[in-house]
């Protein structure tokens, strides 16, 4: 089955209220959501939703012409031949724009195989994983955390069992907000924070010593994502593990990381490090330095079932929560580009099951994403 034309869907929306982190306030959010059709009309879908606009001029540019009139089975060899297109981007759009075909690659491929992404990588290890909620987020005003304690009680009645608020005000203010929301959810809910790269060396020190006694599972992305000595400093201080690789796009980026010994758990994104071709080769590495690995998914439903499939091929470990690494996120704000296809329900013991169906197990029709489109290019063989 080859791949007769590309289809490339720009979507995005204003959250209300603007998503709040450490770093900054998200008042867009803007995807690509790339379709690549076989000749007989199989979809198979990938996504970019870090920098979606300058992905897409290097796949229209650069990809392409590599990927057109080619079987979507020879995926090694595309992702071969892509990654010879990268010159001084090694770690950005055109990843990005490398990580969106392979996916798509991947799903359609398995499609014309009637299975799974997962069976057709070697099979599932494990068909359900415990999802944390990514969320809540910081709000403006005099109060960033002041509605945690309502949306928290929310995501519990949701079943969620392990949850990872936004944090990053001050050491001080993080502090009394993680342990409150200790106090909130019992000993027996996973509580992580996600400090989006939001503090250098010392208040992230600060906010982590600050935090201790509501028992995280992790701190993540305390700091910039390739300061490799501050991160050395920090996880060896630390007394939770430090988490963070969702914005590294490059093996070498990985290598690096893993042997300063800076993360204890290793978070890197399908549509930024390479998709499931880079995803496999950061988790072998993972596991030859022992640290757990589990996909970042902050997007849409494409990068949401993908994640899943990828996530039930990862090697099992302990890490203090309830049940063994790999988790799934869950982005639990009001995004309508993850419920495409219906909510998000998650079983009473907190745990989601692997979606069933072929590819990536995602039905999705381009009419779906009419009311949020803002741009669509097509591409085939001339």
């Amino acid at each position: 089955m080859k791949v007769a034309a590309i289809n490339g869907y720009h979507c995005g929306f204003a959250p209300s209220p603007a998503l709040g982190n450490a770093s900054t306030f998200i008042r867009r959010r803007d995807f690509l959501l790339l379709e690549l059709v076989a000749e007989d009309g199989t979809r198979g879908w990938g996504e970019v939703f870090s920098s979606p606009f300058a992905a897409a001029g290097f796949i229209r540019a650069k990809l392409a012409p590599l990927v057109l009139g080619q079987p979507a089975r020879d995926m090694a060899r595309l992702y071969g031949a892509m990654m010879t297109t990268l010159a001084y981007d090694r770690r950005g759009a055109a990843m990005m724009a490398v990580s969106a075909i392979d996916m798509a690659l991947h799903d359609l491929a398995a499609r014309e195989q009637n299975i799974s992404v997962a069976q057709m990588l070697g099979g599932a290890s494990r068909t359900r994983m415990l999802a944390y909620a990514s969320g809540p987020f910081i709000t403006e005003g005099s109060e960033p955390y002041g509605a945690y304690p309502a949306q928290i009680d929310a995501l519990l009645r949701r079943n969620f069992r392990a949850i990872k608020p936004r944090a990053g005000v001050s050491p001080r203010q993080d502090g009394a907000m993680a342990g409150a929301l200790r106090r909130q959810v019992g000993e027996d809910v996973a509580l992580m924070v996600d400090i989006n790269q939001g503090y250098t060396v010392g208040p992230a020190l600060a906010s982590i010593r600050a935090m201790e006694e509501a028992d995280l599972l992790w701190v993540e992305e305390p700091l910039q994502p390739e300061d490799t000595g501050g991160y050395q400093t920090v996880a060896a201080a630390a007394h939770c593990a430090i988490a963070g690789g969702e914005a590294l796009g490059s093996l070498a980026a990985y290598r690096d990381m893993l042997q300063a010994r800076a993360f204890g758990v290793l978070q890197p994104d399908l549509t930024v490090c390479g998709g499931f071709t880079g995803l496999r080769r950061v988790a072998a590495l993972a596991d030859a330095y022992d640290v757990p690995a589990m996909p970042h998914v902050f997007g849409t439903a494409v990068n949401f079932h993908a994640a899943m499939q990828m996530a039930t091929l990862l090697t099992a470990r302990r890490g203090g929560g309830a049940l063994p690494y790999p988790f799934i996120e869950c982005d639990v704000t009001p995004n309508p580009l993850l419920t495409l296809c219906g909510p998000l329900e998650l079983a009473a013991d907190g745990t989601m099951g692997l979606p069933e169906g072929p590819g990536i197990g995602l039905e999705l029709a381009p009419e779906q994403l009419a009311p949020w489109m803002t741009e669509h290019w097509h591409l085939s063989q001339s």
